[in-house]
């Protein structure tokens, strides 16, 4: 109860805040980027680097009304089959633009649903990447699979084409839940599409479920992580849904009376975790759950966990390319991000331009912000000599920074010597702490709940 006590102090339950994959947020990307900029980002890729490739497909044949990525409808494979031929013409310009002897550590598609690719589509896609960027040793390509849009012929063309990890969305098997956020998904069906994965020799398996979901009660979520665990996930991410309907229309279609409130939505996560780590998982950061082999748990085991805009990751690459319509694009240099719009996106990629419609350019102080909010969003913790030891940033300089976060957030922040901790009772306030250390002052309303 005390804790409650603390976080409501704190303003936990009413708060909105980013979830930082990226410093800065996306929401304060501008168009200040353009594709000559990027063009000379590209080029200065050190040869023979190992860089990550996000390729986003943004098509589905049924739009969830809880999700707020960027998607569009369709019902047939010809608008697919011909936003493929853009994504290889992209790939094409892309290998032209950046030195020799790039290769992959990781490769993801993600969406929308990629895995309404046909067998065919898959092989063309698939192909033309590693022809282009060969996987490096150690190298992972996992891709994101709606269990009610997959089947054999596809699942052995992924398999065929390299695949060593699948992420499979859950959201919540209670179906009148279900019903709420538009995603029919039944246990069996889930399932069936899990014994695809596996029996197709995917080392590999993620599960992504929600919490806040309209009509959640804890003996619903205990119900649907007892089923999930049930399919012997490897990883789990525990994400919060959010609620935002001025960025995401279809949301409209979900009543706010039905949502739990802060308190309730923090009490459903807990109910989760408890679930989790008495099953083996172990947490990872502030929202993903990993059993003991996998190489999240084993990243963070070593302090060698990262942040992007799948979550949490392993992946120690520099430059991580995005590739199709919306995708974000990350160099040592800044962020950038291609047109949303498929047909802005379609027409650049025609005309020969890099399709970027904004981005961010990194300023002095971003590094040394960026990288303390990662360690919060990983570790929990802040070590004030790497600080120092890789941004020049001071101990006395750093003490500044940190004091008025140290008022604001006593006693579940705390400074040690040099490190700079968040205690486990205070770990739901993580968002809101990193926040502290943002350096852009953006509306709260553009953000999502921070628990």
């Amino acid at each position: 109860m005390e804790q409650i006590s603390q976080l409501r102090r704190a303003g936990l339950f009413e708060a909105r805040a980013p979830r930082y994959t990226s410093y800065p947020p996306a929401t304060q990307f501008g168009p200040g980027v353009d594709g000559d900029m990027v063009e000379g980002w590209m080029a200065a890729v050190p040869p023979g680097a190992a860089v990550s490739l996000y390729v986003h497909v943004p098509f589905c044949k049924r739009l969830c009304w809880f999700c707020a990525c960027r998607t569009q409808g369709t019902q047939s494979l010809a608008p697919v089959a011909a936003y493929v031929d853009t994504l290889l013409a992209e790939l094409r310009q892309m290998r032209r633009r950046l030195p020799q002897g790039v290769v992959l550590s990781r490769l993801h598609w993600g969406g929308g649903t990629p895995s309404l690719l046909s067998p065919l589509l898959v092989r063309r896609l698939a192909g033309a990447i590693l022809d282009a960027f060969p996987m490096a040793p150690g190298g992972e390509f996992s891709v994101e699979i709606d269990p009610t849009e997959i089947d054999a012929p596809r699942m052995a063309a992924l398999a065929e084409a390299g695949m060593t990890r699948a992420s499979i969305g859950v959201q919540d098997f209670d179906p009148l839940i279900q019903e709420a956020i538009g995603r029919p998904q039944s246990f069996a069906l889930t399932a069936e599409a899990v014994r695809l994965i596996r029996d197709h020799g995917i080392a590999g398996l993620n599960a992504d479920i929600l919490y806040g979901l309209p009509h959640q009660t804890g003996a619903r979520m205990a119900e649907t992580v007892q089923q999930l665990l049930a399919l012997s996930p490897d990883r789990v991410a525990l994400y919060g849904y959010a609620h935002v309907p001025w960025m995401s229309k279809r949301q409209v279609m979900i009543p706010e009376a039905t949502l739990p409130d802060g308190e309730a939505r923090l009490a459903l996560f807990d109910t989760a975790r408890a679930l989790f780590l008495q099953d083996g998982f172990g947490q990872i950061g502030i929202d993903h759950f990993a059993k003991p082999h996998d190489r999240l748990a084993l990243a963070a085991e070593r302090g060698r966990l990262r942040r992007n805009f799948q979550g949490y990751t392993d992946d120690g690459a520099e430059v991580l390319l995005g590739l199709g319509a919306s995708s974000i694009s990350r160099y040592p240099q800044g962020f950038a991000q291609n047109a949303p719009a498929t047909g802005v996106y379609v027409g650049a990629v025609r005309a020969g331009r890099v399709p970027v419609t904004r981005g961010h350019a990194f300023r002095a102080e971003d590094g040394w912000r960026g990288r303390m909010i990662e360690a919060l969003m990983c570790d929990f913790r802040i070590d004030m000599t790497e600080i120092r030891d890789r941004f020049g940033l001071s101990l006395d300089v750093q003490a500044q920074v940190y004091a008025p976060l140290l008022r604001r957030f006593a006693p579940v922040v705390v400074q040690e010597g040099t490190i700079l901790r968040i205690t486990p009772e205070g770990q739901p306030m993580t968002r809101l702490v990193a926040q502290a250390l943002d350096g852009y002052a953006a509306a709260e309303g553009s953000h999502s709940s921070a628990v």
